[in-house]
């Protein structure tokens, strides 16, 4: 009776050790899914601190000297670039920035036409609600409005003017907390990675640092390979669109290299907004500007990505587009920005369970 009872003790203590599991797996789930943009506010955060990492260890084959220090150069030459950058080219941009976004909506309004004459279906692309918004201001403007619609309208305009301030420190406090964590980060790495480890049990403290040291390598080489990268493309579109004569050549090509931090899904878009620009410059100018855009994917593809990436990650392009697919429909911009860093740590972890779970032996 006794080795009965214990058996069903067993059991029982096994199925409640099994729902327990569960319930914690299913929590966590569940707490990752309705704090996903905090947790890809901290993940873009490390990728910073990495990326500044990095940069001080390439100085440091050149000047050595204290972390702190080459962390302090690093951090006041890329305030140099960007300050250099909106001084010099801020203006230039803005200016350009302008005139090709009233191009893209007067091109968007003529490729709607060309769709609505054919019988094509174009109500996502809803350019109505703009012109009458414009219409009705301007209809307005003709007759004088009563007390009522002032007040009205005031607290419309005071409400928008609410939801752009907040939208705008929205935004920046986001880059604070992902420039300052970086910083924070890059300035002790060696004390961060201690204190990972130091969860961890001491029989797989071992396999822990080795992951952590190989995630922080394959992120540093696909960072510094992707700036690489993005400078090569912004180049080849400032020069390329330069050449044939689209407005707006120098702000295609930020967005274009900016874009590219984006594989596969960044560069597509990049070459639409090139497409739309040049239909108001004639034919020759469209078929030019669409002919520099497969230059510019082929180059990327099949040459740019593999001679710089070619030793940073190895992941194949549909597992990407599918990762990018599904994390956008998951968590949105976050999602698909990330993707790819985020399969890269994942992939690298699985490989280091993998050969640990072989390598192990067998009782």
């Amino acid at each position: 009776m006794r080795s009965d009872d214990t058996a069903a003790s067993s059991l029982w203590r096994s199925i409640a050790a099994g729902g327990c599991a569960i319930v914690a797996f299913a929590a966590l789930l569940v707490l990752i899914w309705y704090s996903a943009t905090t947790l890809f506010l901290l993940f873009a955060g490390i990728l910073f601190g990495v990326f500044l990492n990095a940069l001080s260890e390439l100085l440091k084959r050149l000047l050595g000297g204290s972390d702190v220090v080459r962390l302090a150069i690093v951090c006041v030459a890329l305030l140099v670039v960007f300050a250099g950058v909106i001084l010099l080219g801020g203006t230039t941009i803005a200016s350009q920035a302008s005139v090709l976004a009233t191009t893209l909506k007067s091109q968007l309004g003529t490729v709607k036409d060309f769709l609505d004459q054919r019988g094509i279906d174009t109500s996502m692309l809803n350019l109505n609600a703009l012109t009458s918004a414009e219409n009705g201001a301007g209809s307005s403007a003709r007759s004088l409005p009563s007390a009522g619609e002032i007040a009205s309208n005031t607290s419309t305009l005071l409400g928008q003017s609410l939801k752009i301030i907040a939208g705008l420190f929205g935004a920046l406090g986001n880059i604070f907390v992902v420039v300052f964590l970086g910083v924070l980060l890059a300035a002790q790495p060696s004390v961060y990675r201690q204190g990972v480890l130091s969860f961890m049990f001491k029989p797989y403290r071992s396999q822990a640092e080795a992951v952590i040291d190989d995630v922080g390598e394959t992120l540093r080489r696909w960072l510094l390979g992707q700036l690489v990268l993005m400078t090569s493309l912004f180049v080849l579109v400032w020069i390329g669109l330069s050449i044939i004569g689209i407005p707006g050549a120098l702000a295609l090509g930020v967005q274009t290299g900016l874009l590219s931090f984006i594989p596969t899904v960044g560069t597509v878009i990049a070459g639409v907004i090139i497409v739309l620009a040049s239909l108001g410059s004639g034919w020759p100018a469209i078929v030019s500007a669409f002919a520099l855009y497969l230059v510019i994917q082929f180059l990327e593809a099949n040459v740019l990505t593999p001679l710089i990436q070619r030793r940073a990650i190895e992941i194949p392009p549909a597992t990407i587009f599918g990762s990018q697919i599904l994390l956008g429909f998951l968590f949105g911009i976050w999602g698909i920005a990330l993707a790819l860093p985020l399969i890269a740590t994942i992939k690298v972890v699985l490989r280091h369970l993998y050969a640990a779970r072989e390598t192990a032996p067998t009782v």
